[in-house]
């Protein structure tokens, strides 16, 4: 299943978000979750006494995980809307061309970004001339990023105050959608309600400044941080699944570019690992957000020069980021308002 908040391209400005989910394997058709909510009421009325899916209203995904309930109870709203109907004029259905589409969740209440691929690790450290440190092998190390500066698919993103040098970092994020502590690594991965593309922007010249007192990244972060287009549940990739991650392939564009591309399944921690080292003593809460660290290749710092582009970015450039089966995520760079 594909989870999306959405609201009608051209609809009046400041229109809220509304939670949609996929009808196609594309995601070239989705549908309003709650009119699909009410028909299923109208079709059976005990349902509305019987389900707490049913019983109230279904607005955003953080509002459902608030209730208390998990990404996957929403199936059973999108098996009965197929079940019901196979009308294409359907007033619950809508094209994505139509859709203009939101940041899975809106307001996360973390975000953990860790650095989980050798590959772009080794790269960072030999920039230094310095070999990878050995707790990097035995630890997943996590930074906390900035929850009020998230975003979502087109929204714009420009360099911080004082940078020049801004960056993406190709991603995958994991959404926890029920409450945990203390988790083993070998149970830990059912936490995780879906998965999502993300781009960590950074602002490389702050964030050079920043770790040279062995403290940060702040500055060079803290500015924007990208998720999206949707959130696509685990059953969705599960047939992919090689050795901690999955055979799906990474990809970033510049401009239309092909940048880099690179593959989940090289990661050296599964996102089971990562999520038993974040819930380690301290509960993680439904609607945190782990982000896997940049897969290698996958950012300016490391292949700026060797893939041609040669440059940071500038306003005017536009990325995307896409993974095999969790969709492309596009965002514009522009000028910081002054």
């Amino acid at each position: 299943m594909k989870i999306a908040h959405a609201r009608e391209r051209h609809a009046p400005a400041g229109a809220p978000f509304r939670l949609f989910a996929a009808l196609d394997e594309a995601g070239a058709r989705w549908i309003d979750l709650d009119v699909a909510r009410r028909r299923a009421m109208r079709h059976d009325e005990r349902l509305e006494h019987n389900s707490v899916l049913f019983r109230q209203p279904i607005t955003t995904l953080d509002e459902h995980l608030g209730r208390a309930m998990r990404v996957e109870a929403l199936t059973e709203i999108v098996e009965r809307f197929r079940a019901g109907t196979d009308d294409d004029d359907d007033d619950a259905v809508f094209d994505a061309a139509d859709l203009s589409f939101g940041p899975p969740i809106l307001r996360p209440t973390s975000l953990r970004d860790f650095y989980a691929f050798e590959k772009h690790v080794a790269t960072m450290w030999s920039r230094r001339d310095m070999p990878v440190p050995e707790a990097w092998y035995r630890l997943p190390i996590f930074y906390f990023s900035n929850v009020s500066e998230v975003r979502g698919p087109g929204d714009p993103v420009w360099a911080p105050g004082g940078s020049n040098e801004l960056d993406y970092e190709l991603e995958i994020a994991a959404l926890i959608d029920t409450p945990v502590k203390n988790l083993s690594a070998e149970r830990a991965e059912e936490a995780i309600g879906g998965y999502m593309v993300m781009n960590d922007w950074s602002a490389r010249d702050l964030q050079r400044d920043e770790t040279a007192v062995r403290l940060g990244p702040a500055k060079g972060k803290d500015f924007a941080t990208t998720i999206g287009p949707y959130l696509v549940t685990p059953d969705e990739i599960a047939s992919a699944r090689s050795g901690k991650g999955y055979d799906l392939t990474a990809t970033a564009t510049i401009n239309g570019q092909v940048i880099s591309q690179g593959n989940w399944r090289d990661i050296h921690f599964s996102f089971g690992e990562m999520v038993e080292r974040a819930s380690a003593d301290v509960q993680l809460r439904a609607g945190d957000v782990l982000g896997s660290g940049t897969v290698g290749g996958g950012c300016l710092l490391e292949i700026r020069d060797e893939s041609g582009f040669g440059r940071y970015l500038q306003p005017e450039d536009s990325v995307s980021l896409t993974i095999d089966r969790l969709g492309t995520l596009t965002s514009p760079v522009v000028g910081r308002a002054e």
